[in-house]
This record gives structure tokens, sequence and C-alpha cells, in this order.
């Protein structure tokens, strides 16, 4: 993408690696819990093949600026030369877990590099999962721009 706040947008498709061990993550089932470690991972590490994987095909984000995105325009914008996002804490966090679905969420303040530039933001997001075909996969995100706490 050819801005840092739609990259900004797209960030919130993942928590912080050390959420995982906090008694909401405890409650997830095991190959959730590592599906979503995973897809932190991967994002942090701009790890393209990995987030093909976890990422379904027909996902779809809404992002922070009201523009609709694709799996193609995630992994696009997360592998990009030059980017680079700094851990976070996802804050007031939302974690909800049915028979083959999760919604995941809460707030962040992201920081890091998009085409060189700072950039800081502060956003509310969802993440559902769905299990298919044996596996876990994030098949939306919602994210909204929030006031500073």
């Amino acid at each position: 993408m050819k801005s840092a706040t739609a990259l900004l947008a797209l960030a919130v498709a993942f928590h912080a690696l050390d959420v995982h061990a906090t008694a909401p993550h405890a409650m997830l089932p095991p190959a959730l819990a590592k599906a979503v470690a995973a897809f932190d991972r991967a994002q942090m590490q701009g790890d393209g093949v990995a987030l093909a994987h976890l990422l379904a095909d027909d996902y779809v984000l809404f992002n922070s600026r009201g523009l609709v995105e694709d799996k193609a325009a995630f992994i696009r914008d997360y592998t990009a030369p030059g980017t680079s996002m700094k851990p976070f804490t996802v804050e007031d966090e939302v974690v909800r877990h049915w028979p083959g679905g999760a919604v995941l969420g809460g707030a962040v303040t992201l920081e890091g590099i998009s085409e060189g530039k700072p950039y800081k933001v502060r956003l509310r997001f969802a993440d559902i999962w769905a299990e298919r075909d044996g596996r876990w996969q994030v098949v939306f995100t919602e994210a909204t721009r929030a006031p500073s706490p």
C-alpha cells in the first residue's frame, strides 16, 4: 500500500507475543492458540508464506480508513520492503470462542516505519477466526481508530 495509514489499518490483525500467556488466551483450544501465535510471528517477521497459510483465501479486512481489503493486499503490506512494526500489547482484550470459531480483539497503540516514515496510531480491532479443514485461519478483521487512553 502507499500510505502508513493503510498499513496501520492492517496491523491490527495481530497481537503482541506477550499476550498469549494471559488468562483469556489460556482458555483457547491449543490448535487455535498455536495459530494465533504463528499469525503474530508471521506479521512481525513479514513472513508471506506463513501469512498465506494463516489467512483464509476469502479473508476480508475493513480497515480504519473505511476501505475493504483482501488477503493479497494484507500480505503485500506486511512483506513490503522498509516496513517494520514495534511489538505492542493488546488492551481491553476480547476473547470469545465457540466450536469452529473465535473472535479476538482489543485496543492497541501501534508504532513502526512505513515507506521510511515513522507512524503511531491507536486502533480498536476484532479478528474473526474459523476452523476450516482442520486448521484455524483468520477470515475477517475490522479496525477502527480509537482515542488515546
